[in-house]
């Protein structure tokens, strides 16, 4: 068996390992009940979902690679286009490195290793479809979600028939105002802040690529310090294991992932305070038609509170609607490859239920639908 060695680094020219890409996307979005990201039904629609992103990358020696990424994007009212920000940015150092495995770490604000598809969710041509299963990957609740600052340390051992990936990350999450009233209802009653938190993924990769199965479990911390108007200070605990798998072929995929969601939140008024577990969970299959057009057929499943899952118990308390307790969606989509940098996508969901929904006013479900489609769609360029 090869020992493990320190890699010999050495001084490379910036020029020769500099990279650099960038994407736009553009999405029109159409619901006959409920606005998802603008007032998507008014008129013609929203066209307030527009991601716009620059990344480079290089390496100073030959085991350290030095990357970022800057992000503008507009996902409803809560963001603007004229107020980009660092996506990511991280000092990558390998310290041990051989044929058969590699350890290393990133400094810096790493992405999250969070189920399969958060680390690269930005980027329109690496998603299966426009949006991605809201159960799992949170639009709502996407800033502490997406990345941390502190440090994510990896082990990679490379098998016969596959590769074994460990991923560590210590540090602090960033939130939002979306995320304010995702969990407190309410927005503008004060303000959350990441506390020491850490996430963890097991991940196998059989046959390249043929099968992958990963184990995530996070532990995201935060405090809130509320205005007096507000719920009072109080702390936010999320505790979620996300078990992943995919099977691909030539031209087809079938992926599902499955989420057990603990959420405390604690030292509020009485009224916003809760311990509760959700359940999420949903089966997709994708056929790539040809080299230019693939196919989506998705069933998509959120339980807010495992314990209430129809919403009633909810309902007696607080007077809101069953439905904004869980959320059903039957999603379909086309990919087309216009040209080898430009992807058409388009997607209908018919949803029951508005358990996903960003929050944007107070008591807003009062006034929501428990049934609504919504069609998508979406011009993205990358280079």
């Amino acid at each position: 068996m090869t020992l493990m060695a320190l890699p010999r680094a050495h001084a490379l020219e910036v020029s020769d390992t500099l990279q650099m890409h960038g994407f736009l996307s553009q999405a029109l979005i159409i619901t006959d009940h409920n606005d998802f990201f603008g007032p998507s039904s008014e008129g013609g629609g929203s066209w307030e979902y527009t991601e716009l992103g620059l990344n480079a990358s290089f390496r100073p020696l030959s085991n350290v690679l030095v990357g970022a990424q800057v992000l503008s994007r507009q996902a409803g009212s809560d963001e603007e286009l004229t107020e980009p920000e660092l996506d990511y940015g991280i000092v990558d150092y390998q310290f041990l490195t051989n044929e058969e495995s590699t350890i290393g770490a990133q400094f810096g604000r790493f992405k999250n290793p969070f189920g399969l598809y958060n680390q690269t969710r930005d980027v329109a041509a690496t998603r299966p479809s426009i949006l991605l299963p809201q159960s799992i990957y949170f639009d709502r609740t996407r800033t502490p979600a997406l990345t941390a600052d502190g440090i994510m340390g990896y082990a990679e051992k490379r098998l016969d028939n596959g590769v074994v990936r460990l991923q560590l990350g210590f540090g602090e999450p960033r939130f939002d105002s979306q995320v304010e009233g995702s969990l407190l209802g309410r927005k503008d009653t004060g303000n959350f802040s990441g506390k020491s938190s850490y996430i963890g993924q097991l991940r196998y990769e059989y046959g390249g690529g043929t099968a992958i199965m990963a184990l995530t479990n996070v532990n995201v911390r935060a405090g809130f310090n509320s205005k007096e108007s507000g719920p009072g200070d109080g702390g936010f605990t999320f505790k979620p294991w996300i078990l992943s798998f995919q099977y691909n072929q030539e031209n087809w995929s079938l992926t599902t992932e499955y989420a057990i969601r603990p959420i405390v939140m604690s030292g509020f008024k009485e009224s916003y305070n809760y311990d509760i577990t959700g359940e999420s969970w949903y089966l997709q299959f994708t056929r790539r038609l040809s080299e230019k057009w693939q196919w989506l057929l998705r069933y998509d499943s959120l339980v807010i509170d495992r314990s209430d899952r129809s919403g009633r118990e909810f309902a007696d308390k607080t007077g809101q609607p069953t439905y904004s307790r869980y959320a059903r969606d039957w999603t379909t989509g086309l990919q087309w490859q216009l040209y080898p940098r430009l992807l058409l996508s388009s997607e209908l969901h018919h949803v029951k239920g508005t358990g996903w929904l960003p929050v944007i006013n107070e008591n807003q479900s009062d006034s929501q639908d428990k049934y609504w489609d919504m069609l998508l769609f979406q011009l993205s360029y990358f280079f």
